[in-house]
């Protein structure tokens, strides 16, 4: 009788657990299959090959008068675009533990081979150049390195600060602002949760040399990307939304961010609207009234990365406009972003209106690819990261 009801609990256990792991399938992994899944062989059925205006051979669609391009193939997964100090473009690969550089001697538009400038790092993400340094975020720190333009090297590896590593985001995005401090992006350890770690969920800032780090922002959940404005140098910075809420909840953000300010997670999102699914107190009520809303909402789970602002070299409707990477859904009963989307912005740089920009990576129910960062050269030239095809993409007009 005792072994039947020690038979009948294991029964139990065993029915509990496999009843959790398709629960939690459902509401972590559902829809994943275009960002975890191997690339879409639909797509090669659809592609008509290269056209005036693709040389890729992919299904991507630009507007007219654009044409896009392979600038650099076989690069596994780059995540992060720079510029040299020579001119020369620089590709981070967190999954490969390198960065590495991609010239272009002849100005083709291709580049004409891969040059390592450091390896062995751990996940190395954020790249940025001040005054002939290369400055490098890896998930669990900053340092600067002497960089060599003419062999593409960087060497003597000075530690700047510590960051936290592990958690749900790995990556950690930098840049210099016009104040000449050291901006750090570092994404939540969670989905939701209250962080014991002060730097998590946050915009850091620093001076040049590592000393007097400091929160500059908080309450952005995962703001993996940040630009400033070429015309206010404010800090527009992209942001995720929290999962588990359902399939359009709650929205993506684009924010502007600003010294001190808070922008509401965990507490809220939207427009200081409660996450009663979290912590429906009324401590967390006000400081929901206290946070800043987002500049720009759109749909949830497209996970924005990648921004840049138009330049004037491109054709007039073009010039001061936002473009933005929807990296692509992973936890959406239907996919959602796989494409490039630009938002229309008016003299005081507000929102008029949206249109996808660069899109066709999603393809029968797979992707062929998932656009990442976003990087303009001096002539005009767009140039867009991809971490599922292992590619850089540059556009141009015609």
């Amino acid at each position: 009788m005792i072994r039947g009801m020690k038979r009948n609990i294991v029964l139990l256990l065993l029915a509990a657990g496999m009843m959790y792991a398709g629960w939690f399938a459902y509401e972590n992994l559902r829809g994943s299959r275009p960002a975890f899944g191997p690339i879409s062989r639909e797509a090669g059925s659809r592609s008509a090959g290269p056209t005036a205006n693709n040389s890729t051979g992919l299904p991507l669609t630009v507007p007219a008068g654009m044409s896009v391009s392979f600038f650099a193939k076989n690069l596994s997964a780059p995540r992060v675009l720079a510029w040299d100090p020579a001119g020369t473009l620089l590709a981070s690969i967190p999954s490969q533990g390198k960065v590495v550089a991609l010239p272009d001697r002849n100005a083709d538009g291709v580049s004409d081979e891969t040059v390592v400038v450091a390896e062995g790092l751990n996940l190395p993400h954020g790249l940025a150049f001040r005054e002939g340094k290369l400055y490098i975020a890896e998930t669990d720190k900053v340092a600067v390195y002497e960089y060599n333009t003419d062999t593409k090297k960087a060497g003597n590896k000075k530690k700047l600060f510590d960051l936290p590593a592990n958690g749900n985001h790995f990556s950690r995005t930098i840049g210099f602002g016009p104040d000449d401090l050291l901006y750090v992006s570092v994404g939540s350890s969670c989905n939701v949760c209250r962080e014991k770690d002060w730097r998590r969920a946050k915009i850091l800032v620093a001076n040049a040399d590592g000393s007097k780090l400091r929160e500059y922002a908080s309450g952005l959940r995962n703001s993996v990307f940040f630009v400033r404005h070429p015309k206010t140098r404010e800090l527009w910075a992209t942001d995720m939304g929290r999962d588990l809420l359902g399939d359009n909840v709650p929205p993506e953000e684009v924010n502007i961010v600003r010294d001190g300010g808070f922008y509401g997670w965990p507490n809220c999102y939207n427009s200081r609207q409660q996450d009663r699914a979290f912590d429906s107190s009324d401590e967390a009520r006000k400081k929901c009234e206290g946070s800043i809303p987002p500049h720009i909402t759109f749909q949830a789970h497209s996970a924005p990365l990648g921004l840049a602002f138009i330049p004037d070299n491109w054709p007039e409707e073009y010039r001061g406009d936002l473009l933005v990477s929807y990296h692509g859904s992973w936890n959406r009963s239907t996919p959602t972003g796989y494409k490039v989307v630009r938002f229309d912005l008016d003299s005081s740089q507000q929102k008029t209106g949206e249109s996808d920009f660069m899109f066709g990576f999603l393809q029968g129910g797979g992707a062929i690819g998932r656009p990442v960062d976003l990087l303009f050269d001096t002539k005009g030239a767009l140039y867009i990261s991809d971490d599922k095809s292992g590619v850089i993409y540059r556009v141009s007009a015609l």
